[in-house]
């Protein structure tokens, strides 16, 4: 696992699930603030709850919130 800094999304080069390259991309969990590789984003879209983590997403961002920590954050 990486240690969360404000920042360190953009610095950190492995994923914070598997812990995989981030070479290939890097994409915030909807989950929580994860910072995830492609292929970890992938699986998260599959996962049961994903649509409801995605409109908790839209109505926080509707209210102004875009710093969302997630339905599991």
């Amino acid at each position: 696992m990486n240690k969360k800094t404000p920042d360190n999304f953009f610095t950190q080069t492995t994923c914070d699930r598997c812990g995989g390259s981030l070479a290939g991309g890097r994409i915030m969990s909807m989950f929580n603030e994860d910072c995830l590789c492609m292929s970890c984003k992938e699986k998260e879209t599959n996962e049961p709850d994903y649509n409801k983590a995605v409109e908790a997403d839209h109505e926080e961002i509707k209210k102004g919130n875009y710093n969302f920590k997630g339905i599991k954050g």
